[in-house]
């Protein structure tokens, strides 16, 4: 199987892929939207998308691209993130102006930057991304922030390691695929959901879970795009589809503007 992400060999993205599917064959996108448009034109049979990070907290195009796209979750990685300074070999420290890296990784690397403020932050598309462009151009005053194994991918020279602002820098991704599938271990499950515009109208929703005793491990809301002052709330429950799931599902559907399960799948190990 193919399977899509947002970066390059190397790129963290890379890796959980190989941890979902170890034997996929990697289609490397240089936008988010691209993942979504290879898994809907058959490019690939798969997408592996960040959602979540420890320390940067949800990827918000993500979550939308799952709301519009007819797309279901399968599985889910939790993946630790240590970032590295990677230079060309014979690049010092010293010799170093600007860092590249993609914004989330520059986001959870505040601390670095502060402690170095000689050292410029430069977005760029993708972590490993960063490091390809610096050994590709040959960049002698400029560095990347990623992985051992862009690093290794691209013959960069590690100057510094653990550049995080905290170890517990985790990020969560999903495996997703056009078709709707539940595997019997499935032990959770992802949706989005509006509600109208009226008092109390969370807490009712919410409480139809309470009422099962159904446990939210996740509640986020993001605004509804070309409706401003509105929002919708995505949801993780701590539960596979069983008669108390699909109760809860009823009832929520009852309250609420529109209800889209996003996937039922086994909840990926702590």
């Amino acid at each position: 199987m193919k399977v899509a992400i947002q970066g390059e060999r190397g790129a963290f993205s890379h890796q959980a892929a190989l941890k979902l599917l170890p034997k996929a064959t990697v289609l490397a996108c240089s936008r988010s939207i691209e993942v979504f448009d290879a898994l809907d034109s058959g490019r690939a049979g798969a997408a592996v998308i960040p959602v979540e990070n420890t320390l940067a907290g949800p990827v918000g195009e993500h979550l939308d691209l799952m709301l519009e796209r007819d797309v279901f979750i399968h599985g889910e990685v939790r993946l630790r993130i240590e970032h590295n300074l990677i230079a060309a070999p014979g690049v010092k420290l010293k010799d170093i102006k600007q860092v590249l890296s993609h914004p989330v990784a520059l986001d959870q690397c505040r601390n670095f930057f502060r402690s170095h403020k000689n050292l410029s932050p430069i977005p760029f598309y993708d972590t490993a991304g960063a490091v390809k462009h610096v050994m590709a151009q040959e960049l002698s005053d400029v560095a990347g922030i990623a992985s051992v194994q862009a690093a290794k991918e691209y013959g960069g020279n590690i100057l510094m390691k653990g550049l995080e602002d905290n170890k517990q820098n985790v990020t969560r991704f999903f495996l997703i695929l056009k078709k709707r599938k539940i595997a019997a271990d499935a032990n959770k499950t992802s949706l989005v959901f509006s509600l109208k515009n009226v008092a109390g109208a969370l807490f009712k929703a919410l409480s139809v879970f309470a009422l099962r005793d159904l446990d939210l491990s996740k509640i986020e809301s993001r605004p509804v795009r070309g409706r401003p002052w509105e929002y919708c709330f995505f949801v993780d429950v701590l539960r596979g589809d069983d008669q108390a799931m699909l109760l809860a599902l009823r009832h929520l559907e009852e309250l609420a503007g529109f209800v889209k399960v996003l996937g039922v799948y086994k909840q990926a190990a702590e």
